[in-house]
């Protein structure tokens, strides 16, 4: 009976360490998304931001970046972009990009349910734990996975300065098919969001992530000395 509950408890503390770094990092993203609007502005503002060589001015950046983050938060399909024309009487976005929003959305979708799915699933497991074997061992599962996200973030920020584009193609071939997600520099797309803006939004997923793993770093054991 003992072993039954030993190999009870390693598989689920298992679980615990395996889902919290990637919970943390969709609950980054989300926050992101969330903030959008507050993020791009300051991004396009930070100082080198390239230009766009086309054309677009600070102002229409920040018009046309708003549209695309409404479709990306509300529930329209890809007709919302039929109201929207650029100054120079060409769609805001051509077929490719339009289907290449219509694939980030489908991501988001399925990424706001795996996050609260995983929620539901960490804190039930978190609970079975607990009241099994000891709370103050819930704790130091939440720290150490905590820790393990935190070399993550650190290793990913290492990446995005030794071989950001190497991450950035992979990143696109893990969680999208074909190749709309290439685009021309005269595109809508690339004149808004250049690469760099990908590098500083990809370290903000780091640093976010990185925040919220220090947070369970040292929350929850606060609590449980100070509940104790």
């Amino acid at each position: 009976m003992r072993e039954n509950s030993g190999v009870l408890y390693h598989f689920l503390s298992g679980v615990i360490r395996f889902i919290l770094p990637i919970l943390l990092i969709l609950s980054s993203v989300w926050i992101i998304l969330q903030m959008a609007n507050y993020w791009i502005p300051l991004e396009y503002r930070m100082p080198g931001f390239p230009d766009d060589p086309h054309g677009f001015t600070l102002e229409d950046r920040l018009y046309w970046s708003r549209v695309d983050v409404a479709y990306l938060q509300n529930d329209e399909g890809i007709e919302y972009f039929n109201a929207y024309y650029l100054d120079n009487g060409d769609p805001m976005h051509n077929a490719r990009e339009l289907q290449h929003m219509e694939d980030v959305k489908d991501l988001i979708k399925v990424t706001w349910r795996v996050l609260g799915l995983g929620w539901v699933i960490l804190i039930l497991v978190g609970a079975l734990v607990g009241t099994r074997v000891g709370w103050g061992q819930v704790v130091d599962m939440i720290a150490t996975s905590a820790c393990s996200t935190i070399w993550l973030m650190i290793l990913l920020a290492l990446g995005l300065v030794i071989a950001f584009g190497v991450l950035f193609v992979g990143f696109h071939r893990l969680f999208f098919e074909g190749d709309t997600w290439l685009f021309s520099y005269s595109d809508t797309f690339i004149r808004l969001y250049p690469e760099r803006f990908w590098r500083d939004t990809f370290a903000l997923v780091a640093i976010v992530t990185l925040v919220l793993s220090l947070i369970l770093r040292w929350l929850p054991k606060r609590i449980y000395k100070f509940r104790r």
